[in-house]
């Protein structure tokens, strides 16, 4: 499997601090920042749009993996790319014109990712797995921080990383929800490489930097 990766989600960030809390978790050694966009349609929240991106762009030269968590993805693609996206993840659940989301990001010089609800089939994938360099496994419902995780979604991080493997496949498996030091070597054992965690980072009680480090520690890296 690939080595080991932090993204830490800005969703539970201090956004009165964006800039200095992004930087605290590249200085704890995170190697790439998540962000977490909701329309209040696909999911039942609103967050933010690419002028966060900007910001989080303006903070760091770490990747910035952008979730559309949005119905119609494909409408925001350049908005988002412009505003200084690294990877695009729209979720396979939000649009009948996946393939052509993704064939769209990779023409905007971006990586590619997709994303998977809890209750969507893995094999859902297989027509699109060989068009990206990242699937996102959620490991709870997605819309909210905080949430508690889902360990049946394991079975869907196996399950991809034995599509990538029988057809020699390159992809990075991330899993995104309720992902702590409890529960990040269980997403490790499954499969998963990038780990992506909000509160356990940035609501860490001793700060970002042990929240970090306690991750680290869970998955071995």
């Amino acid at each position: 499997m690939p080595p080991v990766q932090l993204a830490p989600s800005i969703l539970s960030a201090d956004f009165g601090r964006l800039a200095q809390q992004i930087q605290a978790a590249v200085a704890g050694g995170a190697q790439r920042i998540h962000i977490d966009v909701m329309d209040g349609h696909f999911v039942p929240n609103l967050t933010f749009g690419p002028l966060v991106v900007e910001a989080a762009r303006a903070a760091t030269d770490l990747p910035l993996d952008v979730h559309l968590m949005i119905e119609a993805p494909e409408r925001w693609l350049e908005a988002f790319a412009q505003a200084g996206a690294d990877v695009l993840i729209p979720h396979v659940e939000a649009t009948p014109h996946i393939h052509r989301a993704l064939q769209r990001i990779r023409a905007l010089g971006l990586q590619a990712g997709v994303a998977l609800n809890p209750g969507t089939p893995a094999l859902m994938l297989a027509p699109v797995l060989h068009m990206v360099d990242q699937v996102v496994v959620m490991t709870v419902n997605p819309g909210f921080g905080g949430q508690a995780f889902l360990p049946e979604a394991l079975e869907q991080v196996r399950a991809v990383r034995e599509m990538a493997a029988r057809r020699g496949l390159e992809v990075t498996i991330a899993v995104d929800g309720g992902i702590n030091a409890q529960t990040a070597p269980q997403a490790r054992a499954a499969g998963a490489d990038i780990f992506v965690a909000g509160s356990a980072v940035f609501r860490h009680p001793q700060g970002i930097a042990a929240g970090l480090a306690a991750l680290r520690r869970a998955v071995g890296s």
